[in-house]
C-alpha cells in the first residue's frame, strides 16, 4: 500500500532575511526567520511598529524579494520567478485583504469582485457567476450593485474579502483588516475570516490587536525582525522558527 503524501505547506520560509543599506546604515529588516505555515492554518502575526511584520508580509506575499534564503510558496521557489512571474503568482494563489479595502470608487461592488478574473483572462459570464458566488459567501449578494461609497466600511471590506476570495487563492493574506473598522463591523469581519477558515482556507493576518488576534488558533510575535514566540491553540502542523 502507497504510503500517503503530506500535503505541502503553503508557506515555507527558511532563514530569509530583508537588509537595506550598507555599512553603518544597514538595516535588518527580516533577519534569519523561518516559518512554516500548514495548509488551512489561521495565523496572526503581531510586533511593533518596526518589528519586521509590513516587511514580512511584503515577502510572503511576493510583493518583495528577501535579499537572503529560501521561500516556497505552495512548493514554488520564489527564487526562480522574474517579476512578470512573480505577478502571475501573486494574482493566483495569493488573495490580499487591505486596512484600506482598495476598492475601485464608481464602480460597484460586482465589478470589483469580478475584477482579479477579468485580469485571468475568465469570460464574462463565468465571471458574474463566481462574483456573485463570492458574494453571497460575504453575505452581500443583495448589494451587488451599491458602489463603495452606498457601503459601509464593514461591507466594503466585506466586497473585499469577496475579491480576495474569487479565485480560490491557496492563502488569504490579511493586513490590518480591522484597522479602519468600528466595533461591530471588526466582530462581522473577524467572523467571516473565521467562518473561511473554517472552511479550509489558509489565514495569515497582520495585526497590532490582540483582541484580533485571538481569532486565529496560532501568533507569531516579532521584534527586531526575529520570531520572539510562536503559540499555538490548537492546530496542528510543523513549526519553524528562526
Amino acid at each position: 500500500m502507497a504510503v500517503p503524501v503530506p500535503p505541502r505547506p503553503v508557506i515555507e520560509l527558511t532563514d530569509v532575511s530583508k537588509i537595506y543599506g550598507t555599512g553603518d546604515t544597514m538595516v535588518r529588516a527580516v533577519d534569519g526567520v523561518g516559518l512554516v505555515v500548514q495548509r488551512g492554518e489561521y495565523v496572526a502575526v503581531m510586533g511593533a511598529s518596526g518589528s519586521g511584520k509590513s516587511t514580512l508580509m511584503n515577502i510572503i506575499g511576493c510583493v518583495d524579494m528577501p535579499t537572503r534564503g529560501r521561500y516556497l510558496l505552495d512548493g514554488v521557489d520564489t527564487r526562480r520567478l522574474d517579476e512578470k512571474r512573480q505577478a502571475l503568482i501573486r494574482s493566483r494563489k495569493i488573495g490580499f485583504v487591505f486596512q484600506s479595502f482598495n476598492l475601485i470608487p464608481r464602480t460597484t461592488a460586482l465589478s470589483n469582485v469580478e475584477l482579479p478574473l477579468a485580469y485571468a483572462g475568465i469570460k464574462p459570464g463565468e465571471r458574474r457567476r463566481r462574483a456573485m458566488e463570492a458574494l453571497d459567501r460575504v453575505g452581500l449578494s443583495d448589494r451587488a450593485g451599491h458602489g463603495p461609497s452606498q457601503l459601509s466600511g464593514g461591507q466594503a471590506q466585506r466586497v473585499a474579502i469577496a475579491r480576495a476570495i474569487v479565485t480560490d487563492p491557496v492563502l488569504l493574506l490579511a493586513d490590518e483588516p480591522t484597522g479602519a473598522l468600528d466595533s461591530h463591523s471588526t466582530a462581522e469581519v473577524l467572523g467571516l475570516f473565521d467562518a473561511l477558515n473554517a472552511g479550509g482556507r489558509t489565514v495569515v493576518m497582520i495585526t497590532h490587536e490582540a483582541e484580533v488576534a485571538t481569532h486565529a488558533r496560532r501568533t507569531v510575535r516579532l521584534c527586531d525582525g526575529r520570531i520572539q514566540a510562536d503559540d499555538r491553540t490548537g492546530v496542528a502542523g510543523a513549526v519553524t522558527t528562526g
